[in-house]
């Protein structure tokens, strides 16, 4: 995720990438019954997934 969050301004490719390592941090929160961190990685997966298909235009 820090990686891809860094790399976000060069390719849409890598704000998918951010948004998909948010997904798969939030179920490990479900799984782990972190319910507060598991509710902001689902926010910031939210968010990427809107800037992902605003660069895309299909926003």
């Amino acid at each position: 995720m820090v990686v891809s969050y860094g790399l976000e301004e060069r390719s849409p490719t890598w704000v998918a990438v951010f948004a998909v390592g948010c997904a798969a941090a939030a179920t490990y929160a479900v799984l782990t019954s972190s319910w507060i961190f598991a509710a902001l990685e689902v926010v910031w997966s939210a968010l990427a997934v809107q800037r992902f298909l605003t660069q895309r235009g299909a926003l």
